[in-house]
């Protein structure tokens, strides 16, 4: 018995998304490169395999405080 190492999820002209036994996504070109980083990203939330939480900002308040002198 032959274990895949990744299953597809979806395939496009542009890139192909794997599933790896970890759960993790690759996104691959057709050139058979990997693709990383915020490119990665961004096709996995149009695809919408994985969801991004946006840190809040530092409330204003803590970094307008003027110093005790």
């Amino acid at each position: 018995m032959v274990k895949k190492a990744a299953k597809r999820v979806k395939k496009t002209a542009k890139y192909t998304i794997t599933q790896k036994r970890s759960g993790r996504y690759s996104v691959m070109s057709p050139e058979a490169k990997m693709i990383n980083g915020e490119e990665k990203v961004k096709i996995l939330i149009e695809a919408g395999l994985i969801k991004v939480k946006v840190k809040k900002a530092a409330p204003a308040e803590a970094a307008a405080e003027p110093a005790a002198s």
